[in-house]
């Protein structure tokens, strides 16, 4: 009966500390995916990612844009040609949120590969235009816009890209460089943002 009176304080910090536990892993697993992504190890961020859905599928990275971590996973599993499972983990961010452009953007991506151009040509196209309007919403903030794709290098691109009558292979390649482009973004307005209040804060605009 001691034993278990003993017992029983630990246990009830266990359970209270346990979620927060969880929640840095995730964080830390997502962040890493990322990490490895931006540097060209995409078999290396599936673990990550997978490791971070396992525990929360609906977690989104807690910046001005979210996006969350099955996006990421869909596009590492489409990075390293595992078409079906990039498929299934797209589907399911879109579901999760029908306006994460980059998980249209990469479902649009996959589907081309795997042979349904009509979908995935359009998959694309709208993941695009859900980018320019986002950049152009975020924009119009004149206090927190201006770290936003400030020379509008990215909508540019998008316009340019939307433009021209690209077949499958070009529109593949300028689909992955825009989306690349959008989701270093993210961090570079992020750290941006936090610099010029001097260092203070995440920039998540939280």
């Amino acid at each position: 009966m001691k034993a278990k009176k003993l017992l029983m304080p630990i246990c009830v910090s266990a359970l209270v500390y346990l979620p927060g536990c969880a929640g840095i892993q995730v964080s830390g697993d997502v962040q890493a995916g990322r990490n490895a992504l931006h540097t060209g190890r995409p078999h290396d961020a599936v673990n990550h990612f997978e490791r971070a859905a396992e525990v929360d599928p609906a977690y989104k990275i807690p910046y001005r844009i979210p996006v969350g971590v099955l996006t990421y996973l869909g596009r590492a599993y489409y990075e390293t040609g595992k078409d079906e499972e990039a498929r299934k983990s797209l589907e399911k961010a879109v579901s999760l949120d029908k306006d994460d452009s980059l998980a249209h953007l990469y479902l649009g991506l996959t589907l081309l590969r795997t042979g349904d151009r009509d979908r995935g040509r359009k998959e694309i196209e709208g993941g695009l235009k859900n980018i320019h309007e986002l950049l152009e919403y975020i924009g119009s903030d004149n206090i927190r816009g201006i770290f936003w794709d400030p020379a509008r290098m990215i909508r540019a691109d998008i316009e340019k890209t939307l433009a021209s009558k690209l077949d499958d292979s070009q529109l593949t390649v300028a689909a992955m460089r825009i989306g690349s482009e959008f989701e270093e973004e993210i961090d570079k307005a992020r750290r941006d943002e936090s610099l010029s209040r001097g260092g203070g804060g995440d920039g998540s605009g939280n």
